[in-house]
């Protein structure tokens, strides 16, 4: 028995013919994208769009575009990342949220871009961000958990409510293989820490960076270099928290001083640690979920801003790992 789908149409109005232009983009790509999504058909004459197809798929397509156009009057501008977001919150029947991410500039890079969040779950985090003095960001890789906590370090220490940016990271990787490695301490731990000087790179520019390393208001080390310290007036980040123990986060954690913020980042789905050994990022999470003043957000695959493939990439294996289990 073949199964019978309703064909219909449903117009659209667009007032302004700089809407048309951005909403389909270079060489119609964006619009080829939700076609491509829901199976469609979409046109263009004067100020009505027409959209075709199967009852189902016009409306999602519809509703998607509508959604778009909001974000355009808003003055945001439309890429393949935030069209297939907004695709998966209208699939989701969610996409009111899509307001919620207009508007909202966390720092300008050193070359004059805007640093926003992308997606409802990295909103909640800066939200997080803000409202904490601890914040724990769990999720997997791409979802800005790191570059956002620096964009909002660097926004707070711009407007002088910090004095100090300080990075961290647990050089697991290079386990006992440092020794063999060129170079001073600095020299060999200096490429696990690469990823953080990036994003420092990005928001200040290098010059802007070397000066304010120079003067001791940035610093960039190994987790081991903050044994013994009291951080205060500080915004302290401490990234792949994932491969720390148990005794290093407890550690990390009591160097909180007074006006000071601390952001945990890692993904606990890439765990480096040796076999046997206990993670100190899925512990605090149990151990400190209920104190005030510290929060927590989990980002998900949705929230994965880098190649659509890196998503698609990360469902695949969390769908391998459950059937493992």
């Amino acid at each position: 028995m073949k199964q019978e789908f309703c064909l219909t149409e449903q117009i659209l109005n667009i007032d302004r013919m700089e809407s048309a232009v951005a909403l389909f983009g270079s060489f119609d790509e964006n619009i080829k994208l939700i076609e491509k999504e829901f199976g469609v058909r979409i046109t263009c004459r004067d100020s009505e769009l027409k959209i075709d197809g199967e009852a189902e798929s016009v409306s999602k397509a519809g509703r998607v575009i509508e959604s778009l156009l909001r974000l355009i009057n808003r003055g945001e501008l439309l890429s393949e990342q935030n069209i297939r977001y907004c695709i998966s919150l209208v699939n989701d029947d969610s996409e009111e949220k899509i307001e919620q991410l207009a508007g909202d500039c966390i720092c300008i890079t050193s070359k004059g871009k805007p640093i926003k969040p992308k997606t409802i779950g990295q909103k909640r985090y800066c939200n997080m961000i803000a409202d904490n003095t601890i914040t724990i960001g769990v999720g997997p890789a791409g979802t800005g958990k790191t570059y956002l906590a620096v964009a909002m370090a660097v926004t707070a220490f711009r407007s002088k409510q910090i004095n100090r940016i300080i990075l961290t990271r647990p050089a697991v990787e290079a386990g006992e293989k440092l020794g063999f490695l060129p170079g001073d301490l600095q020299s060999k731990v200096d490429p696990y820490l690469r990823p953080l000087y990036d994003a420092l790179f990005d928001m200040l520019g290098a010059e802007t960076y070397q000066k304010y390393v120079e003067r001791g208001n940035i610093e960039v080390a190994p987790l081991a270099y903050m044994r013994g310290r009291t951080l205060d007036d500080s915004f302290i980040i401490l990234d792949e928290a994932q491969n720390t123990t148990s005794e290093q986060m407890k550690m990390f954690l009591t160097r909180l001083g007074f006006n000071s913020k601390m952001v945990i980042t890692g993904d606990i789905t890439q765990i480096d640690l040796p076999r046997g050994a206990k993670s100190g990022l899925k512990d605090c999470i149990k151990i400190l979920k209920n104190i005030e003043g510290i929060g927590s957000c989990t980002f998900d695959e949705r929230d994965v801003v880098r190649h659509r493939l890196v998503q698609d990439i990360i469902k695949a294996y969390a769908k391998y790992e459950n059937t493992r289990t």
